[in-house]
């Protein structure tokens, strides 16, 4: 999809960051969960030779999403902070809005990556209320423009600067971010990569090591992927 068709169809619809690892006398890692890097469609926390790889495509508009953070963080933690566990993030599109929150939550990088996007899931009914109270005049405005000023119009109407700077990311940097053709050319490859190698069709989607996890028949979504993962990890002793 065009990034300047992205928005026009879709309109009408201190927190801490990651430290170097800790080393233990024997060179290990003390606590997996403080290392996170850059992967080529997202970011990954953890061990990057972990046995196990827990993959979430997700919206950070999504409300089914925005639970399952709020309640598989913590238990998933504890998988991750071992190192044979490891938890990477994938954005996926289901409204245009979500570039420009994409956009904020990646703009500082790995080092405040996991941090800002359980911030903007913790604020998320705010913050799109901010997107869909946009007046019809001024989203006639901001149709008109450019993509990356499309996105950054968005963003601003969200408050994403100054959210950014209030969670230790400089507005000007969130702005320039927000302004950022290729990062956003990057996530629309991802969700359409999604879609035309694992037939990704709605959020959140979780892969382990490689194959999807169908979660329909469970209790909840981190019931069944919590089981599959202490099957996977079993399976790999």
């Amino acid at each position: 999809m065009k990034l300047a068709l992205l928005l026009i169809a879709t309109v009408a619809l201190a927190t801490p960051v990651f430290a170097k690892p800790h080393p233990t006398h024997a060179g290990k890692v003390a606590d997996w969960t403080r290392v996170a890097a850059a992967t080529p469609a997202g970011f990954v926390m953890g061990n990057s030779a972990a046995r196990v790889k827990l993959v979430e495509y997700g919206s950070l508009t999504c409300p089914h999403c925005r639970h399952f953070d709020e309640t598989a963080a913590a238990p998933l933690a504890t998988y991750v902070r071992t190192g044979r566990v490891s938890f990477e993030f994938r954005p996926f599109m289901i409204s245009g809005y979500d570039i420009p929150a994409t956009l904020t939550a990646s703009c500082n990088g790995p080092a405040s990556f996991f941090p800002m996007m359980r911030a903007l899931y913790s604020a998320q009914p705010d913050w799109v209320a901010k997107m869909q109270a946009i007046p019809a005049d001024r989203l006639e405005v901001i149709r008109k423009l450019v993509p990356a000023e499309q996105f950054a119009a968005i963003g601003t109407a969200a408050g994403f600067p100054a959210f950014g700077a209030a969670h230790g990311v400089p507005a000007a940097k969130i702005s320039a971010c927000l302004r950022d053709p290729a990062a956003a050319e990057r996530v629309v490859k991802v969700t359409a990569d999604a879609s035309n190698i694992y037939q990704v069709r709605g959020t959140p989607t979780f892969m382990i090591n490689g194959a999807i996890v169908d979660y329909s028949a469970g209790p909840s979504p981190w019931a069944v992927v919590e089981a599959q993962l202490k099957s996977s990890l079993a399976k790999v002793k």
